[in-house]
């Protein structure tokens, strides 16, 4: 008897734990989940961003032409750097660092050239495409960078907490998976928070974990500051740097970059680079250092071949050895997912969804069970709760979907034309927000997610209208990212209008059960 009654008493506490760990900060962990599901179509996203630009079909074409740019336009640079995209994007950029000048490490670099997939400089409107999305799932925005991850690091153990007490606190919670029993109110909510929660439990579970792993120099410094005086040495130790190499003052043509291309795809078994670096172009000393691109592995980590600039010798080559970074990067990299082939990503895809919509039914399901309890009387906590639920869950997808209309409807020449569309997506974030306050939740959720839907399905129309790059277009280049994304936009925006549609079904289910009731009570009465 004390023993069941213990067990029983252990798994309330975790219900407990479980409830308020998720709500807490439910409303930051959905932004965390949606954002990362959305940034396994990074790369499409910023394809569709820029219009002007087509598919990259022969990445050495690329190459040539950004080789053949900075060689016309810096031709005494003390380093070229040229960012080559992979099969899913388009364009390289190129950039340079004059002599006895450092190099720019965050923000705009003004030596920045887009190269088209013909090789030649082209111009296409300032954004920042899908990385936007990529970066405010764990930087956040308008706060420092180390501020965000600190949030999100913090949010992610929560999620940890809320997973681990979950599985705990449900004692049927795989039976229930089976269960679903719609037009049942919170017994509805229950279960599809139930449903969502095992469909992807391995998913949730090692996207959490590895996301913390990704920081954990940060969140976890002791084992670095036990053994390292500073965190510099610590990175000069695990991820060596190249030594610069002094120009001689000699010229000398630099290499054919074709060879240099296939004795890197030899080397790396088909991999392709992701970032070329040339120092001391033009000199006897030129060095050629190849980065291979992140979607040739699972690792996360180095990976490079450095080859003599006018030889085209191989001088050396960097990849991870030790236990330790290798099972790092292998987290980092099955957390990105930039590896996965595309049915794999398409699960991510599907299972960040799953993640999403489990924490948008936990978030509703709180609210639905004390409005059971409230009944009629007002509790300022919890009308707070229900219209944040509105704002963030409904709201959040429109913002997103204000940022794509931005990024179509704003000049293509304005100046900070790509902070204006992450500015855009914030505003329309805080007008949801405020509806949310001002209309009946009922009314607010339908409205924001009808408008969600209608904003979605609008843009393919638009994009056949006014860009080169719209459904039938792509369809006749062959462009199957743009296709899909454009047929994704489509899914989407009909989802939503039947999520809104099925919103609106249910509240009208309910309205009419509640009057029958009345209708009831005073023909008894």
């Amino acid at each position: 008897m004390k023993q069941g009654f213990t067990k029983q008493g252990f798994r309330q506490s975790q219900a407990g734990l479980h409830t308020w760990s998720g709500l807490l900060v439910g409303w930051v962990l959905y932004l965390i989940f949606l954002n990362g599901a959305v940034s396994y179509w990074r790369e499409e996203i910023t394809r569709w961003a820029q219009p002007e630009i087509g598919a990259t079909r022969n990445l050495e074409t690329v190459t040539r032409g950004a080789i053949a740019h900075l060689q016309a336009t810096a031709p005494k640079a003390a380093s070229w750097q040229i960012m080559l995209p992979d099969e899913r994007a388009s364009g390289a950029t190129t950039t340079y660092r004059e002599k006895g000048k450092k190099p720019v490490l965050r923000g705009d670099d003004p030596t920045a050239t887009l190269i088209g997939p013909d090789g030649k400089p082209t111009v296409a409107r300032d954004t920042e495409g899908g990385d936007v999305f990529y970066r405010l799932h764990f930087d956040l925005r308008y706060m420092p960078v180390i501020w965000g991850r600190w949030v999100v690091g913090f949010c992610s153990m929560f999620m940890l907490v809320a997973i681990v007490s979950g599985v705990i606190t449900h004692k049927k919670i795989f039976a229930d998976f089976f269960t679903f029993r719609p037009g049942k109110g919170q017994r509805s909510w229950l279960d599809g928070h139930n449903a969502l929660a095992v469909l992807a439990l391995p998913f949730h579970a090692m996207i959490t974990y590895t996301g913390l792993v990704t920081l954990m120099v940060i969140y976890v410094p002791f084992g670095v500051t036990a053994n390292y005086p500073t965190l510099k040495a610590y990175y000069a130790e695990s991820a060596p740097r190249l030594k610069p190499v002094k120009p001689t003052g000699q010229p000398a043509p630099l290499t054919d970059i074709g060879p240099v291309l296939a004795t890197a795809a030899r080397l790396w078994d088909g991999g392709q680079p992701g970032i070329i670096r040339i120092d001391n172009p033009g000199d006897k000393a030129a060095r050629i250092v190849l980065t291979r691109r992140a979607s040739d592995k699972l690792v996360d980590g180095r990976w490079e071949i450095v080859f003599d600039g006018v030889t085209g010798k191989v001088r050396s080559s960097v990849a991870p050895t030790s236990a330790g970074m290798i099972t790092r990067g292998g987290m980092i990299g099955l957390h990105a997912g930039r590896f996965a082939p595309m049915t794999l990503r398409w699960l991510f895809f599907l299972s960040g969804v799953a993640g999403t919509a489990m924490v948008a039914t936990g978030l509703v399901l709180w609210t639905a069970k004390r409005r059971a309890k409230l009944g009629t009387r007002f509790h300022l906590g919890f009308w707070v709760v229900e219209r944040l639920n509105v704002g963030a869950v409904a709201g959040l997808p429109l913002a997103m979907t204000g940022f794509l209309w931005a990024n179509r409807l704003l000049p293509t020449g304005m100046a900070h034309r790509a902070d204006w569309e992450v500015h855009t997506m914030f505003l329309a974030w805080g007008a949801t927000l405020l509806h949310a306050f001002v209309r009946p939740p009922n009314k607010a959720w339908i409205e924001q997610l009808s408008l969600t839907g209608v904003a979605l399905l609008l843009l393919p129309v638009f994009d056949q209208a006014a860009t080169p790059r719209g459904l039938i277009d792509s369809l006749k280049a062959g462009d199957g990212a743009l296709v899909g994304m454009e047929l994704g936009l489509l899914v989407l925006g009909a989802s939503f209008l039947a999520i809104a549609w099925r919103t609106a079904r249910s509240q009208a289910k309910r309205r009419a059960k509640d009057a029958a009731l009345v209708q009831l009570a005073q023909a008894r009465g």
